[in-house]
């Protein structure tokens, strides 16, 4: 089953899949080891950052044979594609799934760098998730740019992508205070357009409002910064402790740690 196969029937199912960032072969291992003992698909994400951090081939090769090894129903994804070559170049290592991030531009300049991939992403049959409205990205301010119904439809047609990123509430990063989902705002847009809504920042956000959102249209959820933060976290405090080199002594315990966390999250994604 393609990633956009499924986003489509969790559409039409009110359901949504977890989609999470991975940084290194831990965290990696943290993820698909969560799915696996909660017998769960999910999206394995990598950012721009990650991308140049590990390498295109290098990255989507050990998340394939980390996706066999688990035994796993995954879908690998590149995340806020800002660049249309290296964009274009995930495309080319076998992605299942890319985001083209034009969100920052004009509406009629991200419709026409948007539209550019999904032409090109045709030729793989892969998956193509966009942006609309201002999800503000780590330094950004917080301020709220909702989504709105009538471009969400405008953009959806004009550019043909199947996942549409909305700015509902969310925002990446940390909160400086609890965030409220525009939920009525969610199901306005998800009954005025074709594409599955994805919902970016969910970092912090209660659970509650989350599984809300997913009844009310958001099929993709996306979890980045609360990975990288637990991982660390529990790193620094096993390493002020211990005098150990050995790193494969000292990482399963802070991949245990991200693990928890992505069973935590699993569970609250997969609660019908």
């Amino acid at each position: 089953m393609t990633l956009q196969e499924k986003l489509s029937l969790n559409k039409k199912d009110g359901q949504a899949l977890l989609a999470t960032n991975f940084y290194n072969f831990e965290t990696l291992a943290a993820v698909l080891g969560a799915a696996k003992e909660e017998n769960s698909a999910l999206i394995l994400q990598l950012s721009e950052s990650s991308l140049s951090y590990m390498g295109v081939d290098i990255a989507s090769k050990l998340a394939k044979a980390a996706i066999e090894q688990f035994g796993v129903q995954a879908w690998l994804h590149m995340d806020h594609g800002s660049d249309v070559n290296l964009v274009k170049k995930c495309l080319d290592a076998g992605f299942d799934s890319v985001m083209i991030d034009a969100s920052e531009k004009p509406f009629e300049e991200n419709v026409k760098i948007t539209s550019e991939i999904v032409r090109y992403a045709e030729q793989f049959g892969a998956n193509v998730e966009a942006e609309l409205g201002y999800v503000a990205k780590l330094g950004q301010d917080q301020k709220m740019v909702y989504t709105q119904p009538n471009e969400a439809k405008a953009f959806v047609e004009q550019t043909g992508i199947n996942a549409l990123a909305v700015a509902v509430g969310s925002a990446h990063g940390f909160y400086t205070k609890t965030p409220e989902l525009q939920l009525d705002l969610i199901q306005e847009i998800n009954e005025a357009t074709t594409a599955a809504l994805v919902l970016h920042g969910s970092s912090g956000i209660p659970h509650d409002q989350v599984q809300e959102a997913i009844k009310r249209g958001i099929t993709k959820v996306n979890l980045a910064t609360e990975i990288k933060n637990i991982f660390m976290k529990k790193l620094q405090t096993v390493l002020a402790d211990s005098d150990e080199i050995d790193l494969r002594k000292v990482f399963p315990k802070a991949t245990d740690e991200a693990k928890a966390l992505v069973t935590e999250k699993l569970r609250m994604i997969n609660f019908k």
